[in-house]
């Protein structure tokens, strides 16, 4: 098994930001953007990492960077170290593989969610009040099952180790204004709808997924990752069955575990035994294999 990068170790380089999963260095005009292997569940970063887990989001967010171009611009600037400024090259086995580098972007202080299907907290919060962030559903709506439409349903960005909190499209048009409220809604719609029908042909259902945008030169810019397995719901076309959660690949399969655990969800957190951190590991990839034909490991 590939060893874990539970952190980068740039001497030299500008370290800006550690967050939940990513290292984010300030080269001066770019920034390096490093994902490790960390893993977080309920906001908790775990004390053991996922072993190829760091590549295969890195791999995973470049392959729909480059579905959605046209769509809308991205951050990339290069995703070869070759290509990278000179400073990096010495650090050539920690980033091959797992970082890009990228534009300067300043973040927008939103969490785009779009849901197409009702689970995790949509599920819990229709079931308390037959809506999700003040969309109106229909009623009679099983656990996992397909919305008329997909749905925007934006949250607040938390700091590290806080929750982050839904919020209205109201609230969304007063944190960024109603041009840009409506530019990232539409958006986070159509990269969703491109994206769920090129999934369905590779056999995964995309149920729900997150985006992060930011402004450059005065346009939208998307940032941060795409429609990763740390991002998104992504559940098996051949199994999926509305009534209940479904398998995924992605980390719902942590979390499912740890929710078997007399533990506060809070740190610090529980370790993790061998047989769920190497699965957790081969949903990953299985996911990367599925959506790209790259195999890893």
């Amino acid at each position: 098994m590939k060893p874990v990068v539970m952190q980068s170790d740039l001497p030299g380089l500008k370290l800006v930001n550690r967050g939940k999963v990513r290292d984010i260095y300030d080269l001066g005009e770019h920034l390096l953007i490093v994902t490790s292997d960390r893993i977080s569940a309920f906001d908790v970063i775990m004390d053991q990492g996922v072993p190829f887990k760091g590549e295969v989001l890195n791999r995973i967010s470049i392959f729909w960077f480059q579905q959605m171009a046209d769509l809308v611009p991205n951050h990339i600037i290069a995703t070869e170290v070759s290509d990278f400024p000179a400073i990096t090259h010495p650090f050539r086995d920690q980033l091959e593989g797992r970082s890009m580098l990228v534009k300067k972007a300043a973040p927008l202080p939103v969490e785009c969610i779009v849901r197409g299907y009702i689970s995790g907290s949509g599920w819990k919060e229709y079931q308390q009040c037959g809506s999700i962030c003040g969309i109106d559903l229909p009623k009679g709506l099983k656990e996992s099952a397909l919305l008329p439409e997909p749905i925007f349903t934006p949250s607040t960005k938390a700091d590290l180790g806080e929750h982050d909190e839904n919020i209205s499209f109201a609230r969304t048009v007063e944190l960024v204004g109603q041009e840009t409220a409506e530019q990232i809604r539409d958006t986070t719609i159509n990269i969703y709808l491109r994206a769920r029908d090129i999934a369905d042909t590779k056999g995964i259902i995309i149920a729900d997924t997150k985006f992060e945008y930011g402004i450059f030169d005065g346009k939208l810019l998307w940032i941060d990752e795409a429609l990763s397995p740390d991002s998104s719901r992504f559940w098996p076309k051949a199994s999926y069955k509305p009534g209940g959660p479904q398998p995924s690949f992605d980390k719902q399969f942590l979390r499912d575990y740890l929710e078997t655990l007399d533990w506060g969800k809070k740190a610090p957190p529980p370790p993790l035994p061998e047989e769920i951190v190497n699965q957790t590991s081969e949903k990953y990839r299985e996911a990367l294999f599925k959506l790209t034909g790259i195999q890893l490991g």
